[in-house]
């Protein structure tokens, strides 16, 4: 570990120890140092800084630092330190082509770095009443860290879990799905015991769930101090669903108030996860409309796609985050997400971007980006989960759900790999030309849609099953 690295790192850690509310001057002159040090260390970097005709002498302002896209870290290993240094890697998030996929690496520091900045964004906005409330109980609609071991969402959720959960925490995505009638169980035991509750989960996930919920005429009162929080977007998949629509979904099934709830944002390429100001706001007892801030050791900037050059503040253009905790690879990362930024430093995002004669366009069929990617690979997985949720939903109300079960071990074939959601991912991903592993994921979700929609197609209209809780 070289003095300067150390010095940087102690920099910016300072920074992030200082909070959400921290003084933000110091961003500018430490982004023109971590620049300086990741142009001398980062060889894909500087290639790509030296084709801008971009240099430490030459740029005077942060804005002015090239940002790295998105899209080359599939090409490259983006490291500016020793990659027999590296402790941790993530897959790269959502990218056009579901084969071609990175990692991300970091070092030690860059994993203290993350794990800190992360801590605090979660504390701040997600968990703003800690010292009030004590540890909440959470149900992470995610596999965990032991099933996805490469997906930062997991890593992510696992130190919440650490960090702000009750003992009885529990990841409800395992070897085969979201498991439904756990879910149920917690949320009525919250119910009955008066624990606040967190659910964290895919935005689409949750809309899904509670789709199942109004069919079967479930409904949750949660206890005062309960919150979801929801990441990425919802992909429309069932139906038109706006964000207001979604607020009146969790009230309506868990009874929970939208000022508690939390849209949240985080990519592999970046270190630092963003969230909505609402929670906070209302428990500090200020007002605004929500939106996504950026905290002193972040920036965000929309740019104009055909000239790169920075957008005011309300004009749609591509996201661009600059993040002194990325001191392992780049600060500066351009992405092909659309959204804009507000006048009070804060941004929110649209959707995935895709560029017609120089103006930013949402893909067809709006798909916003989501925790768990935008390809294919992880479409499998947010499907799986989903399908799963119907799935079960039925099973825990059938007069013999042993049975069915095993009638859909012996259609899948294979014991635990099938049926075994994120490691139908991992095999994907790590082996994107086995025709072999994509095959058993194809298989594994072909054989719940078939039964799920044949169940679906057997409950008597206007007479849903509602699950033996």
């Amino acid at each position: 570990m070289t003095d300067e690295r150390q010095r940087l790192a102690g920099a910016v850690h300072a920074m992030i120890d200082a909070g959400v509310d921290g003084d933000p001057a110091a961003f500018e002159a430490l982004a023109l140092d971590v620049f300086a040090y990741q142009y001398e260390h980062n060889g894909p970097y500087r290639a790509f800084c030296d084709a801008l005709g971009a240099t430490p002498k030459s740029v005077g302002d942060w804005q002015e630092i090239p940002a790295y896209p998105t899209e080359s870290f599939k090409r490259d290993i983006v490291t500016s330190f020793p990659l027999a240094e590296a402790v941790m890697a993530n897959i790269t998030s959502g990218t056009t082509s579901p084969n071609q996929r990175g990692q991300i690496f970091r070092d030690e520091i860059g994993r203290g770095l993350i794990l800190k900045a992360n801590a605090v964004m979660t504390g701040s906005y997600l968990f703003p009443d800690l010292e009030r409330t004590g540890r909440l109980r959470l149900l992470l609609l995610t596999p965990g860290p032991d099933l996805a071991p490469t997906m930062g969402m997991a890593i992510g959720m696992d130190e919440t879990r650490k960090r702000f959960g009750t003992d009885d925490s529990a990841f409800l995505v395992g070897r085969t799905g979201v498991d439904v009638k756990r879910t149920v169980r917690m949320l009525r035991q919250s119910e009955t015991d008066g624990t606040p509750v967190t659910m964290v989960g895919a935005t689409s996930a949750f809309v899904y769930f509670m789709h199942t919920c109004r069919r079967k005429r479930m409904r949750f009162c949660l206890p005062a101090g309960s919150r979801v929080c929801d990441g990425g977007g919802y992909r429309g998949r069932f139906g038109e669903v706006t964000r207001e629509d979604f607020y009146d979904m969790v009230f309506e099934t868990f009874g929970v108030e939208r000022s508690w709830c939390i849209n949240t944002l985080g990519m592999a390429e970046s270190a630092t996860n963003y969230f909505d100001d609402t929670l906070r706001n209302t428990v500090m007892g200020l007002s605004g409309e929500r939106h996504k801030p950026a905290p002193p050791w972040t920036r965000v900037v929309a740019v104009d796609p055909a000239k790169g050059d920075p957008l005011p503040p309300g004009e749609m253009g591509l996201l661009c985050h600059y993040d002194l905790a990325n001191l392992p690879t780049v600060i500066g990362v351009q992405t092909d997400n659309l959204g804009w930024t507000d006048e009070r430093g804060g941004f929110e995002i649209a959707g995935r971007a895709r560029v017609v004669s120089g103006r930013a366009e949402l893909e067809p069929g709006d798909r916003p980006v989501g925790p768990m990617g935008d390809t294919g690979t992880f479409r499998l997985l947010e499907a799986y989960v989903n399908f799963s949720i119907a799935f079960k939903s039925m099973l825990i109300s059938s007069s013999s759900p042993k049975a069915d079960y095993l009638e859909l071990r012996r259609e899948l074939g294979d014991d635990d790999v099938t049926l075994s959601c994120p490691t139908v991912v991992e095999d994907l991903v790590a082996g994107a030309e086995d025709a072999g592993a994509r095959a058993r994921g194809e298989a594994a979700l072909s054989a719940f849609q078939r039964i799920a929609a044949a169940e679906g197609d057997a409950a008597a209209p206007g007479s849903p099953r509602v699950p033996d809780e």
